[in-house]
């Protein structure tokens, strides 16, 4: 819940801050110098591709949950209880030791996004985030 809040908390600032990064761009092509409207221009530019990016990143994140709250109804997901380190994360060399069975089932199953999500976690357990990342968006993509 905690991460819920947080996240949205995070969303109205960027809404906030696009806000008046829309309104000082209006306000500078509005001074008519052309340096004034190619400023201007491009803050109304960076907040599209900021909004772009914050749709993308939730979109990603809300069909993750759904595959995983999916797969925890299922029973399909990694029951492994990884060594922690103190500061509450799963130790790397554990998630590293279990990390081939996930990858030879991926590789295995190629169209089973189950397959996929569990790898996702798994490169997540291991600290690869981009790796983590990829393999989740595949499963996604093969559970439509």
């Amino acid at each position: 819940m905690r991460v819920r809040i947080a996240v949205a908390v995070m969303a109205a600032l960027l809404a906030l801050y696009l806000a008046f990064a829309i309104r000082y761009g209006f306000l500078l092509i509005g001074v008519g110098e052309p340096i004034g409207i190619a400023l201007g221009i491009a803050l109304l530019v960076f907040p599209v591709i900021a909004a772009g990016v914050l749709v993308a990143e939730f979109l990603f994140t809300v069909r993750a949950d759904r595959l995983g709250r999916r797969l925890h109804a299922e029973g399909g997901l990694p029951d492994e209880q990884l060594a922690l380190r103190p500061s509450g994360r799963i130790d790397r060399a554990a998630a590293d030791a279990v990390f081939p069975t996930y990858r030879r089932d991926a590789e295995e199953n190629p169209e089973d996004w189950r397959a996929w999500y569990r790898l996702g976690l798994a490169y997540d357990a291991s600290g690869d985030r981009r790796r983590a990342r990829w393999a989740t968006r595949q499963a996604i993509r093969l559970s439509r």
